[in-house]
């Protein structure tokens, strides 16, 4: 019978905590919104990301190689935006109401590479907006940014500049544990947000923190250690929480904004 992770030797479950992949992400659907706005709220999330963490200050659109990529510093104000923006428009040829990518990391970062992407103006229902930032496995960047109060600004950031129906903070390897459901909006992570059209929130365990977010929505933070798949006590702590929330009618597909 293979050995379950409780009875793992403590050597091996630190490193299974220290070598997990956490990502945080918003998402929402069918918002129409032009290259300037999309700009202005990109630029309202560099500028709070910069205050999260000094590694987070600097990015660079991705090219084919290493040499092209760190040429392509992308200046983090409105019209500079606006300017890449219009510029993929053009270039893709995209209609309007298809929104506006980008694709981006914060270099060969001596203490961690850090990637992120983002979808702003999609207004189609069946195509998600989303902001994305996948955080260094290792090293003084995930040491920082791997702790609940750290991983809250930076989604908070990320929601204060978006205004999305849902987020999450947490590492690849718990919902590869926990969920069948890769369904945007359908299962909880270490760090959850639910605006407030999404329902009212369920009581849940004591040990639970909800923080609100301005008038936007919850964010509900299942623990303030460091939460890691590898951790039985913090697994079933997340299936309790997910049971809740999902009787309650909050982990769900997204909605249209127009519906």
């Amino acid at each position: 019978m293979a050995e379950s992770r409780s009875s793992l030797p403590q050597a091996l479950t630190d490193h299974a905590q220290t070598n997990e992949a956490h990502y945080l992400g918003v998402y929402w659907l069918a918002r129409r919104e032009t290259a300037e706005r999309c700009a202005q709220r990109t630029e309202h999330l560099f500028q709070s990301l910069a205050g999260c963490d000094r590694n987070l200050s600097n990015w660079y659109i991705k090219g084919r190689t290493l040499e092209e990529a760190t040429e392509k510093r992308l200046e983090p104000h409105a019209s500079a935006l606006q300017r890449e923006f219009l510029q993929q428009e053009e270039r893709e040829g995209r209609m309007r109401g298809e929104g506006f990518s980008l694709s981006l990391w914060n270099g060969a970062h001596p203490e961690g590479e850090t990637g992120l992407s983002l979808l702003c103006g999609e207004a189609s229902p069946w195509v998600t907006n989303s902001c994305l930032l996948n955080l260094p496995r290792e090293g003084p960047t995930a040491e920082r940014l791997l702790r609940a109060p750290a991983l809250s600004s930076i989604l908070r950031a990320m929601v204060l500049a978006f205004e999305p129906e849902w987020g999450i903070a947490t590492a690849h390897e718990h919902l590869d544990l926990v969920t069948e459901s890769t369904e945007v909006g359908t299962f909880a992570g270490w760090l959850t947000y639910f605006a407030h059209r999404r329902g009212v929130l369920p009581a849940l365990p004591p040990s639970v923190q909800l923080e609100p977010v301005d008038a936007l929505g919850t964010l509900v933070i299942l623990t303030s250690e460091r939460f890691t798949a590898a951790n039985p006590t913090h697994v079933a702590l997340a299936r309790e929480v997910s049971e809740r929330l999902t009787h309650a009618g909050l982990l769900s597909p997204l909605h249209p904004e127009s519906s």
